[in-house]
Parts: structure tokens; C-alpha cells; sequence
């Protein structure tokens, strides 16, 4: 669950970023199920995780990653893209991390009642423990390993982190590639797509 990534992607509008961090947790089609701006933010995640389906350099940075994975190889390098996002901070905004994840989960904590329920207690744990230990292989790990015993079936994330430690240089210079262009693809969306009525979910490739 790249929350950060999706979060940064949200511009100034503190309803979009809503919508954008709760993406992962919203199925189907929108219709009038949240306020506009909530919806917005929602269509943004599923037009980035497909943006990132089609990119050349994330499907690199999948490609590094052991077959053996198979389809959890995109779920990797979400969390792994993450890692450097958090590690590059400075790079991608002038806010100071802690501050930025103060003040987003203030917006989010505002929010609470249009999170989905079972995300809501999770919103403690994404900010208390996650995100803040993302900059280091460890924490990346420790979210896979809480991330496999979600799953209800057999999968092989719990280990994963392995795969950053081996292949962390390419898959570095994949983010560092891909960021600005997921950025430009965010930013002109926000600025040039209404908000969506009736959206159906972009089934990932």
C-alpha cells in the first residue's frame, strides 16, 4: 500500500488527497457515494495505479523483481517506490516529512467519517507506524509481513524486502525516472478532468 506516493500525488486539494489515500480501500463504481472532491480523489488513484500499469519504468522495476512473485511483483514495487520516496524526500517536496505527515493526517483524521469502516482504524497504524519506518529495509519488511497475513490466501510477500536489498540501485533509478512523469500525469488530471459521476474501477493490467 503505497499511501505516501498517493498522498504526494494529490496537489493542494485537501479532499482530493482524501479520496487518493483511500483509493486502495474503494471498489466499484463511485456514483454519489462521497462528497465530489472525495470522488475526484479516488478516480486520481485509479488513474495513477493505471498510469503506472502502462509505464515503461515501473514495468522495469517489476521486471527486476524474482518471477517468483508473479502478480505481487506491482504490489512490491508500490511499497519499494515508497521507501525511496521517503529516503528522497527533499527531492520531491519542500515540506519536512514529519510536518507534511502531521498535517495530512489532520486532513485525513477530519475526513474520518467518509473513510471506509474497516479503514479507519487502520489510519493510527499508517501514520504512527508505517510511514515513519518506510525509510528504513526493515520497516519496508515488517509492512510486507503484516501485509501477507492480510491476504487470506498463500502469497509470497513476507520476505520481500529481499528483493529491494538486491536489486536497490536499478530499482532507485526506476522511482527517480518515473516520478516526475507520474507527477505531470497527477497534476494535469487534477487541473483538466471533472469529477466523475459514474466511474467503474480500472481493473489493474
Amino acid at each position: 500500500m503505497n499511501f505516501l506516493f498517493h498522498m504526494l500525488l494529490s496537489g493542494s486539494d485537501d479532499q482530493i488527497l482524501v479520496g487518493n489515500f483511500m483509493g486502495d480501500f474503494v471498489k466499484g463504481p463511485l456514483a454519489d457515494r462521497f462528497p465530489e472532491r472525495i470522488r475526484q480523489g479516488v478516480a486520481l488513484h485509479r488513474r495513477i495505479d493505471s498510469f503506472a500499469s502502462r509505464a515503461e519504468l515501473f514495468q522495469c522495476s517489476r521486471r527486476r523483481l524474482d518471477p517468483h512473485y508473479g502478480l505481487y511483483r506491482g504490489v512490491l514495487v508500490d511499497l519499494f517506490y515508497d521507501h525511496f520516496l521517503v529516503t528522497g524526500w527533499n527531492d520531491w517536496s519542500e515540506e519536512p516529512l514529519d510536518r507534511y505527515l502531521a498535517r495530512t493526517r489532520a486532513i485525513i483524521e477530519g475526513q474520518r467519517a467518509e473513510l471506509p469502516d474497516r479503514m479507519q482504524a487502520l489510519v493510527p497504524i499508517i501514520f504512527e507506524e508505517l510511514l515513519p519506518s518506510y525509510g528504513e529495509v526493515s520497516g519496508i519488511g515488517k509492512a510486507l509481513e503484516r501485509m501477507s497475513r492480510r491476504v487470506t490466501r498463500s502469497n509470497p510477500l513476507a520476505g520481500g524486502e529481499a528483493e529491494l536489498v538486491r536489486h536497490y540501485d536499478g530499482l532507485r533509478d526506476d522511482f527517480r525516472g518515473f516520478m516526475p512523469l507520474v507527477r505531470r500525469f497527477s497534476e494535469e488530471y487534477i487541473t483538466t478532468e471533472p469529477a466523475p459521476t459514474k466511474f467503474s474501477i480500472i481493473p489493474p493490467d
